[in-house]
C-alpha cells in the first residue's frame, strides 16, 4: 500500500501548502523509507536550505531527525514533537493503512520560543562557516509549544479527512 492508494498526489500536496500557509513551517509528506513524495519545497527560513544543501548538514542532521521521529511516530502511532540536532522544531504524524504504516507528514523549521539556534554546533557538523549560520538562524521564527501540539493535532485531522475523501474547514 502507498500514499498515492489512498489518496490522488494532488491531495497531498494540497494538504501540504494548506500547512505550510497556516504555520510557516516546512511541511512533506514522506514515505516509509523517508522519501519526499512531492518535490516542491517551501522552506520555512533561510537557515534549512543551506545545511540541507551540504552532504553533511541532510546526512547527520535533517534525514536522521526524520528516521528516528518517524520511526518513533509509527511505533506509538501518535504525533512525535521534538527538536532537530540544528534546534530547530520538527513535528511527525505517522500515516496508517489499517495496520501498515505507510508514511508520514513532517513539519519543521521554526524553533520554540525559549530555545535558539546552537550556531556552533550547527557549523561543526555541516561546515558551513559559524558566522553564516548566526546569519540565516536570525530567520528561524519562534513558535509556541502549544502552537505545536494544535498543529500535530491539525495534521492528524487532515490526514484523516484526506484518507477519508472528506474535505475539511481550511
Amino acid at each position: 500500500m502507498t500514499l498515492t492508494d489512498l489518496a490522488p498526489l494532488e491531495g497531498w500536496r494540497a494538504l501540504e501548502e494548506e500547512l505550510h500557509a497556516r504555520s510557516g513551517m516546512d511541511v512533506s509528506v514522506f514515505d516509509p523509507r523517508g522519501y519526499r513524495i512531492l518535490p516542491e519545497k517551501r522552506w520555512a527560513n533561510r537557515l534549512c536550505p543551506a545545511v540541507k544543501d551540504t552532504d553533511k548538514g541532510q546526512s547527520f542532521i535533517c534525514a536522521p531527525a526524520h528516521m528516528n521521529l518517524a520511526a518513533q511516530a509509527a511505533r506509538t502511532r501518535e504525533p512525535v514533537i521534538e527538536e532537530c540536532d540544528a534546534g530547530m522544531i520538527k513535528i511527525v504524524v505517522p500515516i496508517f493503512a489499517g495496520e501498515e504504516f505507510v508514511g508520514a507528514v513532517g513539519a519543521c523549521g521554526l524553533r520554540f520560543e525559549d530555545a535558539e539556534i546552537d550556531a556552533f554546533l550547527v557549523s561543526k557538523m555541516t561546515d558551513l562557516a559559524e558566522e553564516r549560520v548566526e546569519d540565516l538562524a536570525r530567520s528561524v521564527a519562534p513558535f509556541g509549544r502549544q502552537e505545536a501540539e494544535a498543529l500535530a493535532d491539525l495534521i492528524r485531522r487532515r490526514i484523516a479527512e484526506l484518507l477519508s475523501g472528506k474535505s475539511g474547514d481550511r
